[in-house]
């Protein structure tokens, strides 16, 4: 009696990476669960897709309300500073009134009082003076004017400051404009 040939999906081989040949009859698709598992992986993406659409316009909206917000912030931050402004010009303005009229010494205690008050409006506002005066000359804050030769000082040392430079947190508005040391002529 022969054995039955066995089919090649049924054969077993002691090689556990050994491929198996399947005859065409050993794989056939089920029609309605491949439909029903196309259906679902459809609906899938639908919602996948929906999802992407909600989180691409909350994106969009957010972008939009951060950019209001930051405008928002930057006219009402200059409103504030045009605030703390307004007395010092009210002191220009009185002063400018009273130059024919007042006293001398009246009018310097006016400047002087206008004067504190900008310090004022300028330290509220983070603006800080830079005043370099006997420190080493740098050339991201300062704007050298003129080099003189000096035997006290160190070259590339601030002899005297022209004009006040300012900076604005941590970024240099003005700089301070100053008169630099250099060696000694020989």
């Amino acid at each position: 009696m022969t054995d039955p040939k066995p089919s090649p999906a049924t054969v077993e081989t002691a090689d556990p990476e050994a491929t198996a040949v399947l005859n065409d009859d050993s794989f056939r698709p089920d029609a309605a669960a491949l439909a029903a598992e196309l259906a679902a992986a459809k609906q899938k993406s639908e919602e996948h897709f929906n999802q992407y659409v909600r989180v691409l316009a909350e994106f969009d909206n957010f972008r939009k309300r951060a950019s209001r917000d930051l405008e928002s912030a930057q006219r009402y931050a200059l409103e504030r500073f045009a605030q703390e402004l307004l007395p010092a010009l009210d002191g220009f303005e009185l002063a400018i009134a009273n130059a024919g009229s007042g006293d001398l010494k009246s009018l310097i205690e006016g400047q002087a009082a206008t004067h504190r008050l900008l310090l004022k409006a300028f330290e509220k506002a983070g603006i800080v003076e830079l005043d370099p005066a006997g420190r080493p000359f740098n050339p991201a804050e300062h704007e050298a004017m003129l080099a003189e030769p000096s035997s006290t000082l160190a070259p590339n040392t601030v002899v005297r400051t022209i004009q006040k430079g300012y900076v604005l947190n941590g970024r240099v508005l003005r700089p301070a404009r100053v008169i630099v040391a250099r060696a000694p002529d020989a």
